[in-house]
């Protein structure tokens, strides 16, 4: 039986959370806009670096996050 792991998808930057594209038990592949942040006035969509099955989405629009927090978990 193959293991399945995880991967968290983290914000590299300090950012405002604009918008979240995905849920909790949803179908994403690579390169899926998962998370939509904001810094300095623009706008940074944050891609699934594979395909998965969204375990967790740990922010919400408005919130602040810095570099290194986790934004989506995927299995």
């Amino acid at each position: 039986m193959a293991r399945t792991t995880s991967l968290e998808i983290v914000s590299e930057l300090v950012a405002n959370v604009m918008g979240v594209e995905v849920a909790e038990g949803d179908r994403v592949e690579a390169g899926d806009t998962v998370v939509l942040l904001e810094s300095m006035k623009m706008e940074i969509p944050v891609l699934a670096e594979r395909g998965g099955t969204v375990a967790a989405v740990k922010v919400t629009p408005g919130d602040v996050v810095q570099d290194g927090d986790v934004l989506v978990v995927l299995v």
